[in-house]
Order: C-alpha cells, then structure tokens, then sequence
C-alpha cells in the first residue's frame, strides 16, 4: 500500500518530538484488530478495578476523595490536584499517568496512555507539570509532557511535549504565547475603608 505524503509528514514529525522517544509499540496478539485483546494486554480484573476506581473518581465533586480514589488505580498524583467533573484518565494505564502538586486538569479532558490500531498498540506516559492547566475537553495523547505553570487552551488535542510557562491551544495544539504574555498578573483589589 504507498503511503500518502500526509502520512510521512506525520511519521517525521511524531520520528522528532520528544513524547514520540516515550512511546513504545506492541504487536496485536492475533489476527483481529489489537483492541480486541486489551484484556491480555492488562487483564480483566484490573480493567474492572480501574473502571470502578475512575468512575467513582470521574463523578465525586470533592478533590481529595477524587484523588484518593485515582491514586487506587496506580496513577500519580501530587498534593493540591484538581481533576475537574468528567475528566477522564486512561482506563487501561493509569498508572503511566503522573499529575504534579498542585495542576488542573478541566471538565471532560480524556488523559490517553494507550493508542490502538489494527495490528499494533502503542504506550506511552503522560505528565501533568506542576501548577500546569488543561483546560475543558482537551485530548492529551500518549507521551506527553505538560511543563510546569504551562496552560492548555480549552478544547485542544495536545500531540507533543509543551515546554513549562508556555500557552498552547488548537487541533493540534501549537504554541499560542507564554503564561506570561497572555496572563499577566492579577492585581489585588484595593479594599475600601
């Protein structure tokens, strides 16, 4: 089958990226399609361990009961952490998820450690820096490193590495400007007497 130059383009620049180095690729134990032996891959008690965990994760309001319940699934997760209602970690890997002190990640982003295709299935971490933000509905693909007091525009599918203090946004995310540069500090209002 030729391969499309859209395709290679796409293999050169994932062959570049930093994430791309994080993520290691596993044949299909058969001849269907590799999702279709997940269990295999991580085993069916733990899968319904993970889903019980994340689900009751995915709907508690309160952080520090959300937290407690996604540390029973393996992942990292630092003090101070908000996982905003909705959000949802890998199922299968959540224990290639590191969230540090004190990010947030919003309502509905989906936190992927794994990928399928057809005879194959890739694996990769993905970290949420410290005091980092992911905004609403984000996807975060396997490998990806989310730097420190970095912000991820709402909506966004992030592909690659995004380098701490900077704001990244769209499909596929791309450097927007620094934290610095598009959110200047907040100035204490003044009290009055």
């Amino acid at each position: 089958m030729a391969r499309t130059q859209v395709q290679e383009a796409v293999d050169q620049e994932d062959a570049t990226s930093e994430g791309s180095r994080r993520v290691t690729w596993h044949p299909s134990r058969g001849a269907r399609p590799a999702l279709w032996y997940f269990t295999k891959d991580v085993g069916v008690l733990r899968v319904v361990w993970n889903w019980t965990c994340l689900s009751l994760a995915k709907y508690t309001p309160w952080f520090r009961p959300k937290n407690w319940w996604l540390r029973r699934t393996g992942m990292k997760v630092g003090k101070g952490v908000a996982l905003g209602f909705s959000a949802q970690p890998d199922l299968l890997f959540p224990g290639d998820i590191t969230l540090e002190d004190d990010c947030t990640v919003g309502y509905g982003t989906t936190l992927l450690c794994h990928g399928y295709l057809h005879d194959r299935y890739q694996r990769g971490p993905v970290t949420v820096g410290r005091r980092a933000t992911v905004g609403a509905d984000c996807t975060i693909l396997p490998g990806v490193t989310i730097g420190e007091g970095a912000v991820i525009a709402a909506k966004s599918l992030v592909n690659r590495d995004v380098p701490e203090g900077e704001f990244w946004g769209g499909i596929p995310a791309r450097r927007l400007g620094t934290v610095a540069e598009r959110f200047p500090p907040l100035v204490p209002a003044s009290r009055n007497p």
